[in-house]
C-alpha cells in the first residue's frame, strides 16, 4: 500500500516516470511495477502508459485524488489529523503532510502546534521509543520508581500513550503484576525495547483503569493500581481561598466553573475530588497564599503536614 501511494505521488510529481525508474526507485521488478500500475487502475485512477521515446507511464493531465477515495471535508480531517500528529511524530510527519496535500491539490491551514515535550526536549525521544514498541506490538523494559522513591524493573506490553492533567501515562499489560498497570512516564528510566513480540490480549473492561483509579493518585502503579479490589475513595467537596496574587496559576489550574471571585480580589475555589496526596500536594504548592476553608479533617490533614515540615527546620 505503501509503495501504491508513493507511485501516485510520483506521478503527480514528474507526470511521467518510466518503469525501470520506478523498478530502480523502489528496488524491485518492472513487472512487479506494472502489477502496481494495473492495480491503481482498477481503483479508478486514470494512469496510462506510452511507447516511443519520450514514453513511460504517466496521469492524466490536472488529475488530483478528488472523487477515488475521500471527499474534500475528509481531505481536510486527515491532513488535520496529521498536523496534529506532529506532537510526537516530529520526524515523519511533514513528509506525509507535504505528500498528501500534493495530492489532495489543497492547501491546508497550519492551525495548531503542540509540544508536548519539556524545555529541554529531552523527553521527546521516550515518547518514540514507546509509540515504536506500541504500533510493532514489542514488549519494554525500564526501571519504574514508585510513589516512595522505589526502583524496580518492569518488563510490560504497552497498549497505550495517555495524557492527562499534564501529565503523560503509558498504559501496559505489566507482566510481574499479571495484570494493566498505568506508568507515569517520568518516573520511567532507561527504557528499552526488547526484540520480543508480543500477541495482543482481549482487555476486558474490568482489565481497563478509569479515570477514577487515578484521579489525583498520580503514581502509577499508583495506589489505585496497588489496591484494584478495594473500594475505590468517593469524591469530596472541598473550598479553599487563594490570595489574588496567585490569579495567574487559579486560571491555569482551575476551571471557571470552579472559581467565584470575591468583592476583596480573592478567589474562592470549589471543587469535588478524591482527596488524596496529590490533593494535599496542590494545595500546599501555594504555600502562604491559600486557606483550606472546608472541610474540617482537610484543614486538620493540611496544618498537620505544615507542622512537620516546620520541624524539618527547628534544628
Amino acid at each position: 500500500m505503501n509503495r501504491l501511494f508513493e507511485i501516485l505521488y510520483l506521478l503527480i510529481e514528474k507526470r511521467t516516470i518510466t518503469a525501470r525508474e520506478l523498478s530502480n526507485h523502489f528496488e524491485v521488478s518492472e513487472r512487479t511495477i506494472y502489477r502496481d500500475i494495473d492495480t491503481l487502475c482498477m481503483s479508478g485512477i486514470p494512469i496510462y502508459t506510452k511507447k516511443g521515446k519520450n514514453g513511460g507511464i504517466s496521469i492524466v493531465d490536472n488529475y488530483v485524488l478528488n472523487k477515488v477515495l475521500v471527499s474534500d471535508e475528509e481531505k481536510l480531517q486527515i491532513l488535520s489529523a496529521l498536523q496534529s500528529m506532529k506532537a510526537v511524530d516530529m520526524d515523519n510527519s511533514d513528509e506525509i503532510l507535504t505528500k498528501l496535500n500534493s495530492i489532495f491539490n489543497i492547501q491546508y491551514s497550519d492551525w495548531i502546534s503542540i509540544d508536548f515535550s519539556d524545555w529541554s526536549n529531552q523527553r521527546q525521544e521516550v515518547y518514540k521509543i514507546i509509540k515504536s514498541a506500541i504500533l510493532n506490538q514489542k514488549v519494554l523494559q525500564f526501571d519504574y520508581y514508585n510513589r516512595s522513591g522505589k526502583a524496580s524493573k518492569r518488563i510490560v506490553e504497552p497498549i497505550q500513550l495517555w495524557f492527562k492533567s499534564y501529565t503523560w501515562y503509558l498504559r501496559a499489560y505489566c507482566r510481574e503484576k499479571q495484570d494493566v498497570r498505568v506508568f507515569k512516564l517520568n518516573r520511567m528510566q532507561r527504557i528499552e525495547v526488547l526484540q520480543e513480540f508480543f500477541e495482543k490480549r482481549d482487555y476486558t473492561l474490568k482489565d481497563k483503569i478509569s479515570d477514577n483509579h487515578l484521579s489525583g493518585n498520580q503514581s502509577s502503579d499508583n495506589q489505585a493500581n496497588d489496591n484494584q479490589e478495594k473500594e475505590i475513595k468517593k469524591s469530596q467537596t472541598f473550598t479553599l481561598l487563594i490570595d489574588k496574587t496567585q490569579a495567574y496559576r487559579v486560571y491555569d489550574i482551575f476551571d471557571e466553573s470552579n472559581i467565584e471571585l470575591r468583592e476583596d480580589g480573592n478567589y474562592l475555589i470549589s471543587l469535588d475530588y478524591q482527596i488524596d496526596e496529590w490533593v494535599y500536594g496542590l494545595i500546599l504548592s501555594f504555600g502562604a497564599y491559600v486557606t483550606v476553608i472546608s472541610p474540617d479533617s482537610l484543614r486538620i490533614e493540611i496544618k498537620k503536614k505544615l507542622e512537620d515540615n516546620l520541624r524539618n527546620y527547628m534544628s
